[in-house]
């Protein structure tokens, strides 16, 4: 492929106040660069030098929200008053070097470890119906005035977000954390109109969050939502099992102030459902006519999860370049995440702009720098070490 092949990949994108210099996204990975929740230089540094790299928007790492449920480890990132100040120099490190940021906003819910002796430790961990997936209890069911409160805290880390100068959050709904968790039948059995087999009511609180967020932040502030079918505790896990399901969803959540629908899947060139080539992130675009991410292993042969579990990645960088370029000039998808690949080689994308594609450098799990013992049973798909359940039984075990 030549650099003009690529030119649908790099042309300008406007999403609200962003102007969009390309197609390309890192999305959100834990490098485990915090320290009590707030982002060290060396974070700072790496999201910089992938804006030099030339990558178009950047997304955080998962940040917690502001309320004690939302992570116990003192390690994970958080947003709060008291991390304010790191968030904004990290914010200003992306801005000077001409980029555009988005911080991620995180509740673990029933993934949270549950006892232990972290600073939030004497909270309960709480969620949708207490299950983590099926069959595997963990913590309780949040009361509704707990769902007020984490609404709330939602909306308070959106405004130190937009206090820090970020262009906007991206609502965490993907891969069994708490949103997922309200989205997916499996762990969301409530009948309070905030659960059980409706697509619409399952939705609700996602939507409430988000139109919180937006009556907070104002017009010009960008919503991003991720979210995913598959769960890390469950590769086939689906929240909608049909068009008609998503559509309910992204309509609700597209009412509610979502300019951009982060859609994960494992592998961006396999379709959703049978009967159209369209992936996820295709039919997100299909039904709410919004822009849309697609993720998922671009330019390696292997998924994030089998490469955390030390499978070889080999590159098909040519093959899976020429399917997005395909694909988004069908009108597929508007913006694609690289993430694994950006890990490994900061100036990725600079290096397809130009066709030296010889001179990229393919990801190895050692890229991450995390130890064995830290990498759990099946891993995680940002790197961190699974969550337990307070007895040292990983939650995400099937």
């Amino acid at each position: 492929m030549t650099p003009a092949d690529l030119a649908p990949l790099f042309a300008p994108l406007t999403i609200g106040r962003m102007h969009l210099p390309n197609r390309f996204v890192l999305p959100g990975m834990q490098r485990g660069w915090c320290e009590n929740g707030a982002p060290s230089d060396k974070l700072a540094a790496y999201y910089r030098r992938r804006v030099e790299g030339d990558v178009g928007l950047l997304i955080s790492e998962s940040v917690a929200v502001d309320h004690p449920s939302a992570t116990q480890s003192p390690l994970f990132a958080r947003l709060t008053a008291d991390t304010l100040p790191a968030w904004a120099a990290c914010v200003a490190a992306v801005k000077s070097a001409g980029g555009h940021i988005l911080l991620q906003l995180w509740h673990e819910g029933a993934i949270r470890a549950d006892g232990g002796e972290g600073p939030w430790s004497h909270h309960p961990t709480i969620s949708p119906s207490g299950l983590a997936h099926t069959g595997r209890t963990n913590g309780r069911a949040a009361t509704a005035d707990e769902l007020v409160a984490i609404r709330d805290a939602f909306v308070r880390s959106a405004r130190l977000a937009q206090d820090a100068g970020a262009d906007g959050v991206e609502v965490h709904g993907a891969h069994g954390y708490l949103i997922d968790q309200f989205l997916w039948p499996v762990t969301n059995r409530r009948e309070d109109g905030y659960g059980g087999d409706a697509m619409a009511d399952r939705v609700r609180l996602p939507a409430e969050i988000v139109a919180a967020i937006r009556a907070a932040c104002g017009p010009d502030f960008v919503i991003s939502f991720r979210f995913s079918q598959w769960k890390e505790v469950d590769f086939g896990g689906r929240i909608a099992d049909t068009p008609d399901e998503l559509a309910i969803m992204v309509a609700r959540l597209g009412e509610a102030g979502v300019d951009l629908f982060h859609a994960s899947t494992r592998r961006f060139w396999e379709p959703e459902w049978p009967g159209s080539p369209l992936n996820l992130a295709g039919w997100t675009r299909k039904l709410s006519g919004l822009p849309t991410i697609t993720v998922g292993s671009v330019g390696l042969s292997s998924d994030v999860m089998d490469s955390l579990l030390g499978k070889e990645v080999a590159s098909r960088l040519e093959p899976s370049l020429a399917d997005l370029v395909k694909r988004l000039d069908a009108g597929e998808f508007d913006l694609v995440s690289v993430g694994r690949s950006l890990i490994a080689d900061p100036d990725w994308v600079r290096k397809i702009a130009r066709g030296d594609f010889g001179s990229v450098r393919t990801f190895q799990r050692s890229d991450l720098a995390l130890p064995d013992a830290d990498m759990g049973i099946i891993g995680e798909v940002h790197g961190q070490k699974p969550p337990t359940d307070g007895r040292g039984d990983d939650l995400r075990r099937p």
